[in-house]
């Protein structure tokens, strides 16, 4: 056979695709890059916890829900902080003693007794100017009463009585204006009726500051030793002064030294002169 008869015939044969072997599935081509289909791995799935994920992260939150987290973040802060101030106001009680949390009972039925008897004692009045047969003669006694009573608080009238001493020895200098001005309310709401300090009467407008290494009461200079005479209930007045965290222990952490003594007549005769006010008249007029 000549050899342009072979090249047609082998030219065939390469047309033809090969035979393969029964019982395997034909080869073909698969395009370059890419696997022959089969051996591409069936797709899997996702599970549920990988959707759950894929819900959550990244977050994608609306305006709506941003403004919602920033008022719960701010109503939680201030309630912590709510929380934190009343831990801190209570700290003291906390770790009082048994006997401390006792006194301070007491203190407070004491209080409120004192102003069940104000309030017995004004209805009481009243009673008398109602039932009296001469109504004009009660009213002028009642009207001199209450007018010592109010002189005595005023400080325009001298007052005796019942109460306590309380001497503040201060070598250190460190004793402040605002301290002793602690002393003083807690005797007032102690039920105190008159105070004296160094010779100065204390009255509702009075106030304290600090000059030069020493304290001013209503502009007049007094130094240590701080001496406070009042009257009142020594059994309530002593007791408010020694609480604690109150003001004997704390003139007592700036190094000072108090005393306190109780006595059965306490003389209180600095006077204020009474001052016409301003503007003020009576509803009467």
């Amino acid at each position: 056979m000549s050899e342009r008869e072979e090249q047609p015939a082998n030219r065939l044969r390469k047309e033809l695709p090969e035979e393969q072997p029964p019982g395997r599935p034909p080869v073909t081509d698969a395009p370059a890059g890419e696997a022959p289909q089969g051996d591409q791995p069936e797709p899997v799935a996702p599970t549920g916890r990988e959707r759950l994920r894929k819900g959550l992260w990244p977050p994608r939150l609306t305006r709506a829900q941003l403004i919602v987290a920033l008022l719960l973040f701010g109503l939680g802060f201030g309630l912590a902080v709510q929380v934190a101030s009343n831990s801190e106001s209570d700290g003291a009680l906390r770790g009082a003693r048994q006997e401390d949390l006792v006194r301070i009972l007491d203190e407070l039925d004491d209080r409120t007794q004192r102003l069940e008897d104000e309030k017995q004692g004004l209805e009481k009045q009243r009673d008398e100017l109602e039932n009296s047969s001469d109504q004009a003669e009660e009213a002028r006694k009642q009207t001199q009463e209450k007018e010592r009573q109010l002189g005595i608080l005023a400080g325009t009238v001298a007052a005796q009585g019942p109460g306590i001493t309380v001497t503040v020895e201060d070598t250190k200098g460190a004793v402040e204006a605002d301290m002793l001005l602690d002393a003083i309310q807690e005797l007032r709401a102690a039920g105190a009726e008159a105070i004296q300090v160094n010779g100065v009467r204390v009255v509702a407008g009075t106030y304290l500051a600090d000059t030069d290494k020493s304290v001013s009461v209503d502009g007049n200079k007094i130094n240590a030793p701080y001496r406070f005479q009042v009257i009142g209930k020594p059994q309530d007045l002593e007791p408010a002064l020694n609480i604690p965290g109150g003001v004997v222990q704390t003139l007592e952490k700036e190094q000072a030294t108090v005393t306190v003594e109780q006595s059965s007549k306490i003389v209180v005769d600095a006077l204020r002169a009474a001052e016409r006010p301003d503007y003020a008249r009576s509803s009467s007029q």
